[in-house]
């Protein structure tokens, strides 16, 4: 399933430097962040572990995951 959702929509709940960390990385929908492990994107600068369970769950809502 892909997600339809804006991104605006999808990230709005996580801080602003995980905001910013996930468009540093052209992360724009679920979609492009299920291309990343979670190991990767945690490295990412302001990506802090409170974001994990809101992006992983996110992924999980619309039948997504981390890439292996």
């Amino acid at each position: 399933m892909q997600s339809n959702e804006s991104k605006s929509e999808v990230f709005s709940s996580l801080a602003k430097p995980a905001q910013r960390a996930l468009n540093a990385h052209g992360v724009t929908s679920l979609t492009g962040l299920s291309m990343y492990r979670e190991d990767e994107v945690l490295r990412w600068h302001g990506i802090g572990p409170s974001s994990i369970p809101k992006l992983k769950r996110a992924l999980a809502d619309h039948g997504l995951a981390f890439k292996p």
